[in-house]
């Protein structure tokens, strides 16, 4: 009887020591088909496993988790997107199956076999879960933090995790079977959705920005959709046709267009008043800013105390924001290289602040006192071969603060995330004299990048450039 005890304790005692050594929560593993190539082909001596993989392109294999973080151009692999994964580009080797980039991988070995890559090209399109079914980026889809950054050349929207800054997720927009460009990207107020408009398109959409997918279209009718500018509440746009002169306002709860204004002068910014019936716009060509109200009166503004005119190359105002406590509004004019600032009250000109070559985007700090503003033409010394610099101002003094040069190329959309304190720095690199890409895409161009910044001490918050698709245009931070 001792010995039948003492034995079945024994017993009882190693299954214990069994099960708490044996995995139980396979959370961050690969499931085991994806993990067998993995530790065979990828992460293995000399590439990219714990020892090498900084000498692998940053890229680290080993685990799923870490595959997660990206390498040294940033993601690799998009979660329910191989078209967008560069990954699979280097380990295919039929054209048949998609876009075959060299040096083929793994380096200086057999290729995958083609079950091998359908393996992790399937695997990928479910959305590289881990064995426990967690697809990365997932979690918490109604409060995640992330940025949407518009690819012009591809009629995509790059959505940017916030707190790894890598790409997690594409989003296909546009209807049209040809590129529709899309221009604009912004998020309503309470981050709910976003909406997208398009230079050479018809529709306006509507992304649920939860699930980053598109949940709705309005039709505007061929034209240049260019800016847009939301109410307060989320409940009603402006939206500009550029080439043809023309605004709508929308009505956003039930989707549709209330009013159309005409007879614009190469319309593109828009800001409002807090109310939402009164309305600056800026005409791109000349001294002139347009002030609309909503029952179809339009005052000239003009912007350097003469008369108000429509002249290209003098000033050219792009782009218009508000202060944060509406007392003055600023305006890039891309011509003369300059931000102009306004009195609000009065539209009479304040203050000149001389800036960069070719000023864009603005984007604004609530946390610090920063207005950046992107100077897409810049030719800076201290990065010889980029083009492109960010000025921040003081937006309560109206004094520059800083002049950012960077490797940038082109630069265009900005977006602060004041939560994680960070700047985007969008760059397009459409032309040829720009940096080369890591890698091609499936969209006819040059893949551009966007780069971060640290709000606090304007330094950059990674040296990594994160590679995107073709011409990375304009950027929004979803929970400003």
């Amino acid at each position: 009887m001792k010995i039948t005890t003492l034995f079945t304790a024994l017993i009882f005692w190693l299954s214990m020591s069994a099960c708490k050594h044996s995995p139980t929560n396979y959370a961050g593993e690969y499931p085991d088909d994806v993990r067998n190539i993995m530790d065979n082909k990828c992460a293995t001596a000399g590439c990219h496993n714990e020892k090498s993989y900084t000498n692998a392109s940053g890229l680290r294999l080993d685990r799923w988790e870490q595959l997660w973080k990206g390498g040294n151009s940033g993601a690799v692999m998009i979660p329910y997107n191989a078209a967008n994964s560069s990954l699979l580009y280097f380990i295919n080797t039929d054209t048949n199956q998609g876009p075959v980039l060299l040096p083929s991988m793994p380096l200086n070995a057999a290729a995958l076999s083609a079950n091998e890559y359908a393996t992790i090209k399937n695997w990928l399109a479910a959305g590289a879960p881990d064995k426990s079914g967690n697809v990365p980026f997932a979690a918490h889809p109604a409060t995640r933090q992330k940025i949407y950054i518009t690819q012009q050349g591809c009629d995509l929207i790059a959505v940017v995790d916030a707190a790894s800054n890598l790409i997690m997720r594409y989003i296909n927009i546009g209807k049209a079977p040809t590129i529709e460009v899309a221009h604009c990207v912004r998020f309503s107020p309470d981050g709910k959705y976003a909406y997208v408009s398009f230079s050479k398109g018809q529709y306006l959409q509507k992304i649920d920005a939860a699930t980053d997918a598109v949940v709705d279209n309005l039709f505007l009718g061929v034209g240049s959709w260019n800016l847009f500018h939301l109410s307060s509440d989320g409940k009603k746009m402006l939206l500009t046709d550029l080439d043809n002169g023309i605004l709508k306002l929308v009505d956003l709860e039930k989707w549709t267009v209330l009013q159309t204004f005409e007879d614009f002068v190469y319309p593109h910014g828009i800001e409002a008043n807090a109310a939402f019936d009164t309305f600056w716009i800026t005409a791109q060509d000349g001294n002139t800013v347009y002030k609309l109200s909503a029952s179809g009166t339009v005052k000239l503004i003009s912007i350097d105390d003469k008369e108000p005119h429509f002249l290209s190359q003098t000033y050219d105002p792009h782009e218009i924001i508000f202060s944060p406590d509406r007392t003055k509004y600023f305006l890039t004019c891309q011509a003369s290289n300059e931000v102009r600032v306004m009195d609000a009250r009065t539209d009479a000109l304040l203050k000149v602040i001389p800036v960069g070559t070719y000023p864009q985007e603005f984007a604004m700090s609530k946390t610090k006192p920063y207005l950046f503003v992107s100077c897409e033409e810049e030719i800076t010394a201290e990065f010889p071969n980029f083009k492109g610099a960010v000025y921040v101002i003081d937006y309560n003094s109206m004094t520059l603060v800083k002049r950012i040069p960077g490797p940038f190329y082109q630069i265009h959309g900005l977006a602060v995330d004041d939560a994680q304190q960070k700047l985007y720095v969008a760059s397009r690199n459409a032309l040829s004299s720009g940096p080369a890409p890591h890698h091609t895409s499936q969209c006819n161009g040059r893949n551009g990048y966007y780069n971060v910044y640290d709000i606090n001490t304007l330094e950059p918050f990674t040296k990594k450039r994160f590679e995107s698709t073709v011409d990375p245009y304009s950027a929004d931070v979803r929970f400003k």
